[in-house]
């Protein structure tokens, strides 16, 4: 006889298996090639974030903590790099400036060409050519009476008086006045200040180098100066002594200190290709974790739910990067696990604050490592919390409690830790360093990250509790629309959810996401109100004047394409819109097939099927069969017993089933059973009659 072989399962199999399913028709949404490549980049970006130090970077930088003691080997002097920069950028208005010849010529030739003009007033003729110098009668009378001889001497005295000044240089911020007082100082031998002479030249000098400039930037000077105002009193020098201290184990690593571990070639730069693998596939492997668990809480998840928590993770993964020391876990881990936990669940939420605490910077200290797990149990709380809140305002309540618990917790902790270790404690003082300010912080950032919530559900397609209780209210304008143009259809919907939601609750299935579900299921109606049953009035049924069964299928099909274009006018989730189609699923119009079999008996039983799809989760395919049950039970009369009941109920969930419409539903056998009495014990609460009370007559 042959021995069997056990065979390894396949790693579809192993999938399955992964996924937790019970049953294996369990359904998953299958990502596009788009959507696995996109992904498969973020999650390579947060390896390289979280791994990218180990090649060829220094090991440590101003402001890590310090991994060891270190002494200085011996006697030097180093460069303060911080220092040196800082004084660097206070001298960057800094420059050296010299005379620029052609500039001032440029400007004698405007001088000389003012009193040019000027000499001319002895020809009335053209006095307006001066007005710019704004002349007084007695500068005025003193040019007409003056002889050329003595206006020769005049302009030599100017021109002289000029050039000292272009020697000593113009600049051309100097204000007017200033200008004036230079120029009549020059000309101080031509006599008074005020005699017409002295103060005309003044005129004539300062309009004409009045924001004119002869100095240029000398480029090779301005260098030399700089070099001379960094290296004077080596005030960026550090003197180290042999055998002093540089670092203390734990403590935060200085500039200065960076710099004398750099100068005695204490920071490694040499790339460690192995521990850089290690840590890469650490990431990596975390993000591949994540999005695992995710499938694993929610088959149906879709790509861009995946593509926000890696995103969030690389965020996280920056801004430690950038912040180094001074990032906090429970600023950096707080909002996201928020976030996700209402948009998404706890599973997943739980697994993305795992992740980011397993690729949190290694090199924490004894503070670090209490916020991290502080961070970790306040996350927790969230996450469990998070999911289960109904309401904004309860989710406010989050954003005030949970983070003062972690002050507590940190308070608690590090206040025993200091004792044990003899240390003042002050941490609760206010400064900006203190647990009480970024407990303020966290506060703010997680209502923050509140207000963006409503912004990220349209963008991701997010379903938080808030949301569904929000689109359940029944004054919104679909459900008030439909309770008024369809009144026979809208109760005929609120006896469907009073059986989905007992449906739901009893097997642990999601209660507000099939009670939103069931409200807008049946929206499409809206179309043609009419030609439904339950709206029809005085017995009039148009599906019998019009006696052509295929057109009657188009309509009810069209009551679930109809629903789609209203979902998305009014902007429903995508899980909401889906209970529309998939509540009919692909079943048989059997009526109208028959009447069509009537005339015709080759007639196409495909034609006479909606067009689906089947119901893909568990709350839809509570749905359908609410959705077939309603109408049955309604119709049994009071003196039904509850076994007849249940055999009623069976037959319909008997016929979904073999017609495969459950299939993809992840309905188990065990559930549908439970489900089933579910059914039975809310048809038992409606067929509850109130007594019958005598009327009396009034006399």
């Amino acid at each position: 006889m042959k021995k069997s072989v056990a065979k390894l399962p396949s790693p579809k199999k192993i999938w399955r298996i992964w996924l937790g399913s019970q049953s294996p028709r369990r359904p998953i949404l299958r990502w596009s090639s788009t959507d696995k490549l996109g992904l498969l980049l973020v999650c390579i970006l947060v390896a390289i974030f979280s791994s990218y130090k180990l090649l060829a970077v220094p090991d440590l930088k101003p402001g890590d903590v310090a991994p060891f003691n270190e002494i200085a080997p011996k006697d030097a002097i180093v460069i303060d790099t911080q220092a040196l920069k800082e004084q660097k950028k206070g001298l960057k208005e800094s420059f050296v400036q010299v005379i620029d010849k052609n500039q001032s010529e440029n400007l004698e030739k405007i001088v000389l060409n003012q009193i040019k003009i000027l000499r001319t007033l002895k020809n009335p003729s053209i006095d307006g050519n001066i007005s710019s110098i704004n002349l007084s009668n007695s500068e005025k009378n003193w040019l007409i009476k003056t002889s050329e001889s003595e206006l020769e001497i005049w302009r030599e005295d100017i021109k002289k008086a000029s050039k000292k000044m272009l020697s000593q240089g113009i600049i051309n911020t100097l204000a007017l006045e200033q200008l004036k007082e230079a120029s009549s100082i020059q000309l101080i031998d031509l006599g008074k200040k005020d005699s017409p002479s002295r103060s005309l030249g003044a005129k004539i000098l300062s309009n004409s180098f009045y924001q004119k400039s002869n100095l240029k930037v000398d480029l090779l000077k301005t260098n030399k100066l700089l070099e001379n105002l960094i290296n004077k009193d080596n005030m960026n020098k550090i003197k180290v002594k042999e055998g002093s201290l540089i670092t203390k184990k734990g403590q935060i690593i200085s500039t200065q200190d960076f710099d004398i571990l750099d100068h005695f070639n204490k920071v490694s730069r040499s790339p460690r290709p192995l521990k850089w693998l290690i840590t890469f596939s650490e990431a990596l492997g975390c993000c591949g974790l994540l999005l695992m668990i995710m499938r694993r809480e929610k088959p149906r998840l879709k790509a861009r739910h995946g593509l926000l928590s890696l995103t969030l993770l690389l965020l996280v993964q920056l801004t430690k990067d950038w912040l180094g020391p001074l990032a906090s876990p429970l600023q950096l881990i707080l909002p996201p696990t928020l976030l996700l936990s209402q948009g998404i669940g706890t599973q997943t939420s739980l697994a993305w604050m795992a992740a980011a605490s397993l690729i949190w910077p290694t090199d924490v200290y004894v503070t670090s490592e209490v916020k991290l797990i502080i961070a970790c149990i306040a996350g927790a709380f969230i996450a469990f919390l998070g999911r289960r809140m109904r309401s904004r305002a309860q989710i406010l309540q989050i954003a005030v409690f949970i983070p003062f618990g972690a002050l507590l917790g940190q308070w608690f902790i590090f206040n025993q830790v200091i004792k044990a270790k003899n240390i003042e404690f002050n941490n609760l003082s206010f400064d900006p360093n203190s647990l009480f300010n970024e407990t303020l912080i966290i506060s703010a950032i997680l209502m923050v990250t509140i207000l963006i919530i409503p912004i990220l559900e349209n963008t991701f397609g997010l379903l938080t509790r808030a949301r569904l209780m929000e689109l359940a209210d029944q004054e919104r304008p679909l459900l008030r629309r439909l309770s008024r143009e369809a009144p026979g259809t809208f109760e005929h919907t609120l006896t469907i959810v009073s059986l989905a939601e007992e449906g739901a609750r009893v097997i642990g299935a999601d209660v507000d996401l099939i009670r939103t579900g069931a409200l807008y299921h049946d929206v499409g109606k809206l179309h043609a109100p009419n030609w439904f049953i339950e709206n029809q009035k005085d017995g009039i049924n148009p599906h019998e004047e019009i006696k052509n069964p295929y057109k009657s299928a188009d309509i009810l099909q069209a009551h679930v394409d109809e629903g789609l274009r209203l979902a998305r006018r009014y902007r429903l989730p995508s899980a909401i819109a889906d209970f529309i189609p998939e509540h009919q699923g692909t079943l048989k119009m059997g009526y109208f097939l028959h009447k069509a079999r009537e005339n015709d008996p080759s007639a196409s039983e495909k034609r006479f099927r909606y067009k689906g799809p089947i119901p893909h989760s568990k709350e839809t395919g509570i749905l359908m069969l609410a959705d077939g049950c309603e109408a049955a039970l309604r119709s049994l009369d009071g003196s039904s017993s509850d076994e007849n009941a249940c055999k009623t109920v069976r037959k319909i969930i008997q016929s979904r089933q073999l017609d495969g419409q459950l299939k993809e539903s992840s309905l188990t056998r065990a559930e549908i059973e439970i489900i089933l009495r579910a059914f039975v014990s809310v048809w038992r609460r409606m067929r509850h009659r109130r007594l019958k009370y005598p009327s009396f007559n009034s006399r």
